[in-house]
């Protein structure tokens, strides 16, 4: 209380200090306000480019099959299995709740505790920001503004996303390995330019993954790229008191180095991680083979399904296109074509792909505009 009296009479007896502050304080409040606009406008933006690719995409599909009628397609739907429908939704659900049951894990063994509910609401946040941006940049920055906001510190937020990352890209070589292993012979049910597409896609997993490894075990390295990301905006004068933030970084590389030492010795979270990741990209896949269950659709197994599913998802991974929008549409029915007709293909694809990714991201998006909301309501009743 001495010392904060002190202070105070300090700032009393100088007025053009406390002025000066105060100038430098709402300074940095219209930055930061600007600054979250321009973060916003960006993603509003990017949401736009999204729906119209998505038109695109639809229209593209259906243009390319002349004789594709949406009436059979209502046909079998209305004939469809409701139990293998609902399978599928459970399935897409099963996509969103594994990565925030991954992320809670993480968070509770660095001492945080958030709620189901708060890690859904991150799990939304990543999905549909990865979803709306290119090569998914936008879903992992998103969630850890929102995980800070919960109180989580951001260096333990940067760890658990990071890990998340490195995990669910294990867990993609991992259904990779499965497809060539179990069914080699459904590669060659893809065209030429979708086989190269897919070797592409899985080479540039192995090395993303071996990259995002050497991030986690080694903070040096993610500490030479967070300087050069500080350098280049610093030269072009895009960015203030550039040796505050220096400091402020080494802070955080000396907590990371900790989190990462703590994670080393823990295989048993590592695995459970591994293997959350793992369920959720299994999820995601399976929404294609109880769709193609529900409608009844002959001349492959489930597995067949399931596994030409799982080329599709390699060979659209690594494309910087939002959503893999356009891409994986045309990866499905380059599978799809070659072994059933071009009804059944177009039906499996518009409803599995509704059911999984476009559903999936509406989801998200209310979820997370709901618990944006909520946030609001709970700090405004604990300011009363």
């Amino acid at each position: 209380m001495l010392w904060k009296g002190k202070e105070m009479n300090q700032n009393k007896a100088d007025p053009a200090l406390s002025t000066d502050l105060s100038r430098e304080e709402q300074a940095d409040k219209r930055i930061e306000k600007n600054e979250k606009g321009g973060l916003w406008n960006n993603k509003l933006l990017w949401t736009v480019i999204s729906i119209l690719i998505a038109g695109i995409s639809i229209w593209a599909v259906v243009s390319q099959q002349k004789e594709v009628s949406f009436r059979l397609l209502a046909a079998q739907l209305m004939q469809a299995n409701p139990g293998w429908l609902l399978a599928s939704v459970v399935s897409m659900l099963g996509f969103i709740v594994s990565e925030a049951w991954a992320v809670r894990i993480i968070c509770r063994s660095f001492g945080y505790h958030p709620g189901m509910h708060n890690t859904c609401a991150y799990s939304a946040t990543d999905i549909y920001f990865s979803a709306i941006t290119p090569s998914a940049t936008g879903g992992q920055p998103a969630c850890a503004l929102l995980m800070m906001k919960d109180g989580i510190s951001g260096t333990v937020a940067t760890v658990a996303l990071l890990l998340n990352l490195t995990m669910y890209t294990f867990s993609i070589l991992l259904i990779g390995f499965v497809c060539f292993v179990f069914r080699p012979q459904l590669f060659f049910e893809f065209g030429p330019v979708a086989r190269v597409m897919i070797v592409m896609g899985y080479t540039a997993q192995i090395l993303f993954s071996v990259f995002l490894f050497l991030l986690v075990k080694n903070e040096r390295l993610l500490q030479k790229i967070c300087r050069a990301a500080l350098r280049i905006p610093a030269k072009l004068h895009l960015i203030r008191h550039v040796e505050e933030k220096q400091e402020k970084l080494d802070q955080i590389m000396r907590e990371y180095r900790r989190c990462s030492e703590m994670l080393a010795g823990s295989g048993v979270l590592l695995f459970k991680v591994f293997l959350l990741n793992f369920m959720q990209r299994v999820s995601q896949i399976s929404v294609t083979m109880f769709v193609s269950a529900a409608l009844g659709i002959g001349g492959l197994s489930m597995l067949d399904v399931w596994i030409l599913q799982g080329y599709v998802v390699l060979g659209s991974n690594y494309v910087p296109v939002p959503g893999g929008m356009g891409v994986v549409d045309y990866l499905m029915l380059d599978a799809f074509d070659a072994c059933m007709t071009a009804q059944q293909a177009v039906n499996l694809e518009l409803v599995s792909r509704s059911v999984s990714f476009y559903c999936c991201i509406l989801l998200c998006g209310a979820a997370m505009l709901w618990y944006y909301g909520y946030q609001r309501r709970k700090k405004k009743k604990a300011s009363q």
